[in-house]
């Protein structure tokens, strides 16, 4: 069994990890750090500490209505992508330790193509 890194836990919610291929478990969100346990296999599972998040990626659509998705991105080891039952709940527990200054919303699919386009239209 994997030992938990939080000595307090304030959310335990079901989700499902998006790294490479679909795993459902617990997130774990406690005072130490960020924790995803696979239900299946006690192997597969994800420990970020609070001091290796950089930011907090929501993506946010309808105004705000619908969160599909939330990723971590960490200092050294890239991004963690993440979906569960009521995100709006996961990103308010995890707003009490990052801070809402490292916590920004995705660009929509039209601000990509926009992007896209300017960059085309510089070169």
């Amino acid at each position: 069994m994997v030992q938990s890194i939080n000595t307090k836990v304030d959310l335990v919610i079901d989700a499902t990890s998006h790294m490479g291929i679909t795993d459902y478990g617990k997130v774990m969100i406690g005072d130490k750090g960020f924790e995803f346990y696979n239900n299946r296999d006690a192997r597969k599972f994800i420990q970020i500490p609070w001091e290796e998040v950089d930011n907090v990626i929501a993506s946010v659509m309808f105004k705000g209505k619908w969160i599909p998705r939330y990723a971590i991105r960490t200092k050294r080891n890239g991004t963690y992508s993440f979906s569960s039952k009521d995100p709006k709940k996961v990103l308010r527990a995890i707003r009490e330790y990052v801070g809402p200054n490292h916590m920004v919303q995705s660009l929509s699919f039209f601000d990509v193509i926009k992007r896209r386009f300017k960059s085309n239209f510089k070169k």
